[in-house]
């Protein structure tokens, strides 16, 4: 993509509206969170080449909020995602998606995973820890938010980045990383995986997984725990005081109430965890 076309695909980007074409139909299951009391929709987040679109969810009288970065399966900041940062919202949170795929293509509109797959893989993840330190610098000076508390949590793909950004920017106060990939080959857009950065991490991330994950091999989770790579990677070494839930039955994207995957018991125990895990570290 030309840079003059990514420039102007970047000013003319919008959200998703509804669900992403590839994950429907959508099941029985799904959850939906009210806007009341809330000031929540699209905005644009400022970054080194433009702005990017993301969707933003807080609540509407007060200020000083603690801010939660909500980041995206594969499938974009479509629905789900706008209602995870409803939930947060209604809990007290400036909660902020901001779509990370958005220069190289809008992937709600692709009918099939297959076709998205070849979209994300061409993001670059220093592009994506750029963007998440513009999204963090608009919420504090432009959305109310409280510099000193912030979080992060991702899902699936934002699973793996939300280890990333917590070892990326030391601001982090606590992550949540739902069955996020852990180890992979090294590309030059994806030079590392949280397995790489484990023994330096210092910000505390909580790592929820599914026992029954065909695409997370329950060996890389082991590997992730205490690191039987190599020494360094261990993560019990590091002074970040991590930690990583596998339930045993759950399988990838059980959080994912639209989804035929979802599980919940286990959702609805790794979302309690989640809230207790960002008050035990003071967001």
């Amino acid at each position: 993509m030309k840079e003059i076309t990514r420039r102007k695909f970047i000013a003319t980007a919008t959200l998703a509206t509804g669900f992403a074409l590839a994950v429907e139909p959508i099941s029985a299951e799904v959850i939906t969170t009210d806007a009341k009391k809330l000031v929540a929709g699209a905005v644009k987040i400022p970054v080194k080449d433009g702005e990017i679109p993301a969707y933003r969810a807080v609540p509407a009288t007060g200020s000083n909020f603690p801010i939660v970065l909500v980041l995206q399966e594969i499938f974009g900041v479509h629905e789900h995602i706008q209602d995870v940062t409803r939930r947060f919202a209604k809990l007290g949170y400036l909660a902020i998606a901001p779509e990370l795929f958005v220069r190289q293509g809008d992937v709600s509109k692709l009918s099939s995973i297959d076709e998205i797959r070849p979209i994300v893989a061409k993001v670059p993840d220093a592009q994506v820890l750029s963007d998440l330190d513009a999204t963090v610098n608009w919420a504090v000076k432009s959305a109310k938010g409280n510099a000193n508390k912030l979080a992060v949590t991702g899902f699936c793909w934002g699973g793996r980045i939300t280890w990333l950004y917590a070892a990326h920017n030391p601001q982090v106060k606590a992550g949540v990383a739902w069955y996020g990939r852990l180890v992979g080959d090294a590309t030059e857009l994806q030079p590392k995986y949280p397995i790489d950065i484990a023994s330096k991490l210092t910000v505390p991330v909580l790592g929820l997984y599914g026992g029954k994950d065909t695409g997370i091999p329950l060996d890389t989770v082991e590997q992730m725990r205490v690191g039987l790579a190599r020494r360094r990677h261990r993560l019990k070494e590091s002074s970040s005081k991590s930690e990583i839930i596998v339930y045993p039955d759950a399988p990838h994207a059980f959080f994912a109430d639209y989804r035929p995957s979802y599980r919940e018991r286990e959702a609805k125990e790794g979302w309690k965890r989640l809230l207790a895990w960002f008050k035990e570290q003071g967001v």
